[in-house]
């Protein structure tokens, strides 16, 4: 991700301590740093890391009314007159400022993440990919229960327009055919009838991800923290207490905007009212948009400002997939057969050699990859079935709605002849 993306930014006032005075201009926040430009001269006069903050109070005094104060290190940050209002930037920068100190986890975080091998790093990458074709078949076997439903619903139309077709037969029969009676006494079909199984598995469904969002309704003014709750079905909004604010089904979200890669709206339109829309900011925005993206297709727009995430996500994937794979079997290969070099080959250079040994990985980081790999494909075979068997039923269910529109249509014109 670009650390220089501007997630957001708001004209205010900053105190400058060496000239004793206040200067106009814009706040900025950084996925990773807060910056203030001054507007007269351009100059970047604070600009540090959000890992760096110590604390970030709302405070005033008999001369300074409704500031915000970031304490870095030893120096502390006076801010006033924000726009749109105080609160509303007090809580975007606490909760980056949290989701930053979290994600690092400590100041030793970089320290540990760079002494890391080559096998843990190979592990973190196949465990991402796992969770996301986990995810995705969470996706998938939702989507086939509501085919398995479409198709239950239009096996009971059917059985409807059977005994629609009987009665209609009887009535136009003569009165003194001898046999009409029997139709009326012939054995219909008796289906169970369905329960009503969408309340039931709304409540088994799982969550496919959880995270916590700055929420904007309508008006700027507004601005609360919250958790964004996506599952297979829709995806629900709700306080920092779990009360649900709103829950979005499906097949309500008229349309997604990704305004940048850490914010987005969400919007189900009416006629004659006014529509019902969310915005959403998020440090962990980043990680719920490729499923919204799964999931909302044909719905998800990515603005001007979020382009560039999307297309630094998607370009360099299939090569990222593909060296991760390539990586993993050729240190599995080595550590299988370490005397032997990965590619087969004989005269490699020293260059070769050496980089061979850097990338020697443990049994144990061996056996803990095998493992991954092995329920990689065992998830991937499950998604190629599950899609197959909904391609066949989706094929099934368009067969039967043309079958059920030539009925209606039939069943329509004998009713015109008898009236």
């Amino acid at each position: 991700m670009n650390e220089d993306i501007r997630i957001h930014s708001w004209p205010c006032s900053y105190y400058l301590d060496t000239n004793k005075q206040w200067v106009s201009g814009r706040l900025s926040l950084t996925p990773v740093a807060i910056k203030f430009t001054a507007d007269k001269t351009g100059e970047l006069l604070v600009n540090f890391h959000l890992s760096s903050i110590s604390e970030i109070k709302k405070e005033s005094s008999n001369l300074i009314f409704s500031s915000l104060t970031i304490l870095e290190k030893n120096t502390k940050h006076w801010f006033s007159s924000l726009q749109p209002s105080r609160n509303v930037v007090f809580n975007i920068l606490e909760h980056f400022w949290r989701e930053q100190l979290l994600s690092n986890q400590g100041a030793g975080a970089e320290a540990a993440a760079l002494q890391s091998t080559k096998g843990k790093e190979l592990t973190g990458l196949l465990t991402g990919s796992q969770k996301r074709l986990e995810d995705t078949a969470k996706v998938l076997h939702y989507q086939g229960e509501q085919f398995d439903n479409i198709m239950k619903g239009l096996n009971k139309i059917e059985g409807d327009m059977d005994v629609a077709d009987r009665l209609l037969t009887e009535l136009e029969s003569p009165s003194w055919w001898p046999f009409s009676s029997k139709l009326w006494k012939a054995p219909l079909e008796t289906k169970p009838k369905e329960t009503a199984t969408v309340s039931d598995s709304k409540n088994q469904e799982g969550i496919i991800i959880r995270i916590p969002v700055i929420i904007t309704h309508r008006t700027d003014s507004n601005v609360k923290p919250g958790k964004l709750t996506l599952f297979a079905s829709g995806l629900e909004i709700s306080d920092c207490n779990s009360q649900v604010i709103h829950r979005f089904e499906s097949k309500d979200v008229d349309d997604i905007r990704v305004h940048t890669p850490y914010e987005i709206s969400v919007r189900q339109r009416f006629i004659g009212k006014p529509d019902t829309s969310y915005r959403l900011l998020s440090a962990k925005m980043p990680e719920a948009i490729p499923i919204l993206e799964m999931q909302f297709s044909k719905k998800i727009q990515f603005l001007e400002d979020a382009l560039g995430f999307v297309g630094a996500r998607k370009s360099p994937q299939v090569d990222l997939g593909t060296s991760i794979w390539q990586a993993a079997t050729g240190l599995l290969g080595g550590v299988a057969q370490p005397s032997s070099p990965v590619g087969g080959r004989e005269g490699m250079d020293n260059d070769q050699v050496q980089l061979q040994k850097q990338e020697k990985i443990s049994q144990e980081e061996a056996k803990e990859l095998k493992q991954i790999l092995k329920k990689l494909k065992g998830l991937a075979l499950e998604t190629e079935a599950e899609l197959e068997r909904q391609d066949e039923a989706l094929d099934s269910i368009t067969t039967s709605v043309d079958r059920a529109t030539l009925n209606i249509d039939k069943q329509n014109r004998r009713m015109k002849k008898l009236t």
